[in-house]
């Protein structure tokens, strides 16, 4: 029988990209154990706030393995903005955020507007905590452009010219941080 991970995610996609990359083990939902909690990202690092979040429910969960993450964009023209807060800086919507970014960047030329999009994945059972932190790399788009994706996707511009939104979801899922990150994991856990 396979060691059960609970994830500390409702999103789908997650939970499914987990499925797929850790799959000697059972990725299960946090909601099937009935937790509702919300952890405050309130660290310095995605790594720390994924490391926090894992263990907080971990303890919960009695010494069950809990998979955390956290993630977001850092705009290097920006001094990194906006970090951690990538999900919080701005009430609203992502298109209303990604408009806000646009007009930061407005006027700024394309060698200016590199943008990293970080994910840190963490697996506690409570009292042991491995963690791991992928990227990838490209420019902030001069517009929002694409359909598909979420977050920032469609203003984050790839070394081809097209956005993460004008990207299949299997085009995406090759590429993408958690993805990498998940896979760093793996090999972690096998040790």
């Amino acid at each position: 029988m396979k060691e059960e991970l609970i994830i500390a995610s409702a999103n789908k996609g997650k939970i499914l990209e987990a499925q797929q990359i850790l799959n000697d083990y059972n990725i299960i939902p946090m909601k099937d154990y009935d937790i509702q909690i919300e952890v405050e990202e309130d660290k310095d690092t995605f790594e720390e706030n994924a490391i926090k979040k894992a263990e907080t429910i971990a303890q919960i969960l009695e010494g069950r393995k809990c998979i955390a993450d956290d993630s977001g964009i850092e705009i290097e023209y920006l001094n990194g903005f906006p970090g951690v807060e990538t999900k919080r800086w701005l009430k609203g919507t992502d298109r209303e955020r990604n408009l806000e970014i646009l007009k930061k960047l407005e006027g700024i030329p394309k060698e200016k507007r590199n943008i990293k999009f970080v994910t840190a994945i963490a697996v506690s059972d409570g009292k042991h905590t491995i963690s791991a932190v992928a990227s990838i790399q490209g420019k902030v788009a001069e517009r929002m452009r694409g359909e598909k994706g979420f977050g920032f996707d469609e203003i984050f511009e790839l070394e081809n010219g097209k956005t993460l939104a004008e990207l299949s979801t299997e085009e995406k899922n090759k590429i993408s941080a958690r993805r990498k990150a998940l896979e760093k994991l793996k090999e972690i856990l096998k040790k």
